[in-house]
């Protein structure tokens, strides 16, 4: 897993960085397949002080491009939700490509 974590009007310490790779073993530990994660890490110039802190998100795994944001005043928060967010997604497209038919029993003749 190719794993990019990039700050804007940030820098990334190796606090920040350690924590949003913890975080993102939380994916991996759900669907092994993820072949690239892209991380950035954003503090926007608001005049208020809510949801200044942005996380963004893109995972790509085999056969998908998956996407999540979020925005919080603390980018610890930001970075929870997001990786909720992702988590929510990854167990969703690992659902749709489980094949979920069941092949019919054989008969004994």
């Amino acid at each position: 897993m190719n794993l990019t974590i990039s700050g804007h009007h940030l820098e990334v310490t190796p606090a920040l960085r350690q924590y949003v790779t913890g975080k993102l073993d939380r994916i991996t530990r759900h669907f092994d397949q993820v072949v690239d994660v892209k991380v950035l890490l954003t503090v926007e110039k608001l005049k208020e002080k809510e949801k200044r802190q942005r996380a963004e998100c893109n995972i790509h795994v085999k056969g998908n491009d998956l996407f999540a944001e979020s925005a919080h005043e603390d980018l610890y928060a930001a970075v929870d939700e997001l990786v909720d967010k992702l988590d929510r997604q990854v167990v969703k497209h690992k659902d749709r490509i489980t094949d979920h038919h069941h092949s019919a029993p054989k008969r004994m003749m």
